[in-house]
């Protein structure tokens, strides 16, 4: 297993900076998703640590050692990527064994560690198959298995699963968290789809323009996301955001006026911000029908019926897009264009100061009732 530290390191091409002095550490052992969206920088950032892409300057430490001046082949890494990349007239136990014979490795052992792999994969039955004949998971399991015949100190995954179709991906998704079970190995992953990042990963690495917005557990983004990015990017809908005032501040928490309406947000107040303007964040899944704490009366424009649960959008200002959007029970009756009543209860809520940082909410990670979980990403 390998440890990761990255130093400081960026990387620009001519005056443009993509990756802006990004300081990591990724333990042995772990699973860390880069999650982000396009153009973030997160492709890039695995590409030099993979050797593929030079750094402008910072340093890239795999286990105890820096690595910036290495050969990809040196750095006791392996990476999967987006393409399968598969020799079609080789079988697959060729395909898996195409790295080994490269390093003239010995016919016995070699032999031994494809049968390992193909193993744990369940590729046993397929090894004198030719990848034209595999479906797209089956491929991307010979793919894995390439890379696992290393034993690298550290994978890593480049969207891997981006090419296959929904069902596929969720299946995959399994697979892959299972196999970093079994290996308990080093993995670093890309992706852009937060379900992956929230599924799959010890810890998450949100990614904005080149910078970490924020890093944490899944659970820890989600119910505490440090600034509005993170907070509007994980989660599916996207949290809600309302202009809201504060007009006091108290060892309860910060009182805010919504349209008249009065209510206090259990988080930890800053001094000096009584007459500002603050943004309100609540997630979709948190609202309730009928009145609340915070109650809003809207006219649904949209309804989407998911049997488990009905998703509601509206516009909270006449002639703008779709800005409102509450997940409610499967069976709530409402119907486009007739108003609701819906409500926010102020444990759920969220706050952000007026440069998008959040106000510390005072929940405990480690006690959370099942009312204060939500869904986050089952829609």
């Amino acid at each position: 297993m390998g440890q990761l530290t990255l130093s400081k390191l960026r990387k620009s091409y001519g005056h443009f900076e993509v990756i802006k002095g990004i300081d990591l550490e990724v333990n042995a052992g772990e699973f860390v998703v880069f999650v982000g969206p396009s153009g973030c920088g997160k492709s890039t950032l695995l590409r030099m640590i993979a050797g593929l892409d030079d750094s402008t300057s910072g340093d890239i430490i795999i286990s105890g050692k820096r690595v910036n001046d290495l050969e990809p082949v040196k750095r006791g890494i392996a990476m999967v990527f987006q393409s399968y990349a598969l020799y079609p007239h080789m079988t697959v136990f060729e395909n898996i064994a195409f790295p080994l014979r490269v390093e003239k490795m010995e016919e016995s052992k070699l032999t031994a560690k494809v049968g390992e792999a193909a193993r744990v994969l369940q590729l046993e039955n397929r090894l004198q198959q030719r990848p034209g004949t595999l479906s797209g998971g089956q491929r991307q399991r010979v793919a894995i298995g390439r890379a696992i015949v290393r034993e690298p100190k550290i994978f890593l995954f480049d969207e891997p699963l981006s090419n296959l179709d929904a069902a596929l991906r969720s299946e995959m998704r399994i697979e892959l968290t299972k196999l970093h079970r079994k290996l308990q190995a080093t993995m670093i992953y890309v992706t852009h789809d937060q379900v992956e990042a929230m599924t799959m990963a010890d810890r998450i690495v949100v990614l904005n323009l080149g910078e970490i917005a924020q890093i944490g557990a899944p659970l820890e983004l989600y119910h505490k996301p440090a600034n509005l990015f993170v907070a509007g990017f994980i989660g599916n809908p996207k949290m809600n955001f309302l202009a809201v005032t504060c007009t006091a501040v108290g060892p309860e928490g910060i009182t805010i006026d919504y349209l008249g309406q009065t209510a206090v947000i259990p988080v930890d107040a800053r001094p000096g911000i009584e007459g500002t303007t603050l943004t309100l964040g609540v997630r979709p899944e948190h609202i309730q029908m009928g009145a609340a704490d915070i109650d809003l009366t809207i006219v649904p424009s949209v309804i989407e019926r998911l049997g488990a649960s009905t998703v509601a959008y509206a516009q909270l200002t006449p002639g703008e897009a779709e800005n409102y959007c509450a997940v409610l029970p499967g069976g709530a009756p409402i119907r486009v264009d007739e108003p609701l009543v819906t409500g926010i209860r102020v444990k759920d809520c969220h706050l952000f100061d007026a440069s998008g940082i959040a106000f510390e909410r005072r929940v405990d990670l480690n006690n959370l009732d099942i009312d204060s979980m939500g869904v986050a990403l089952s829609l």
